[in-house]
């Protein structure tokens, strides 16, 4: 399995104040599933990696490729697709016109009719409201409309912060099943979510991030359930606070 995304001793944060220390992992495994304390530097991981945030230090690799601190567009060009926190959407704009903004790469153009019918299938609530205006949906609706805009992109690697938030028990279903279909369909995810139960069913390789370090991490074939994860979660915390 080829690695698409390497990260080597990566340091950032913001200001004069350091959140990230000597960060080292990769997607050599498949899946990544990022999990820990909140405030504790995860999204700021994944801001870097998708250019947002320059690294002070380290080095970041997509597809073998350097792409430490290169412009956010030019990383987005090679298939590096970041859904961040907060349906960050153009409010006014309808569901359609919001998808066809994210067939902006040169190499997702000519696939957008396709693609248009895959987060059709995909997210089917969508398909039946191509004509409303973003603002006037849900908060699991505009989720779904930004990871459809991101599989607008043509993904490679997509990056998903937090998909599932604050969302009800059944849209938090039904977005956990798209995201596991767009895994099945041969896209490499980099999760951060706080449900363990579904990063155990979706990333090959976990990672605790606590302190702005990789504190602890589950490999493939390693022996691991829930209550597991949770020891190492609560026991890291626990551990940091004594």
């Amino acid at each position: 399995m080829s690695t698409l995304l390497e990260i080597r001793g990566i340091e950032t944060g913001y200001g004069r104040i350091k959140i990230l220390h000597d960060v080292t992992l990769d997607n050599a495994s498949g899946n990544i599933g990022l999990f820990g304390p909140n405030g504790h530097g995860k999204t700021t991981l994944l801001r870097c990696v998708s250019g947002l945030l320059r690294a002070w230090h380290g080095e970041i690799r997509f597809d073998g490729q350097v792409i430490t601190n290169l412009p956010p567009r030019r990383i987005v060009e090679r298939g590096l697709i970041h859904v961040s926190q907060g349906n960050r959407l153009f409010p006014d704009l309808t569901i359609r016109e919001t998808l066809r903004l994210g067939a902006f790469p040169r190499r997702a153009r000519a696939q957008e009719a396709q693609n248009i019918e895959r987060v059709a299938a995909l997210f089917p609530k969508l398909r039946e409201r191509w004509s409303q205006r973003v603002r006037t949906l849900s908060g699991g609706e505009r989720q779904m409309v930004s990871i459809a805009v991101a599989l607008m992109s043509e993904p490679r690697l997509l990056i998903l912060d937090e998909p599932t938030l604050g969302l009800a028990p059944r849209i938090k279903d039904e977005l956990c099943d798209a995201i596991k279909l767009i895994s099945q369909a041969g896209v490499k995810l980099v999760v951060v979510e706080q449900d363990v139960e579904f990063l155990l069913d979706l990333a090959d390789h976990l990672y605790l991030i606590n302190h702005g370090e990789v504190a602890a991490e589950v490999r493939p074939g390693d022996s691991m359930n829930h209550e597991a994860i949770m020891e190492m979660y609560f026991g890291r915390q626990t551990s940091a606070l004594t």
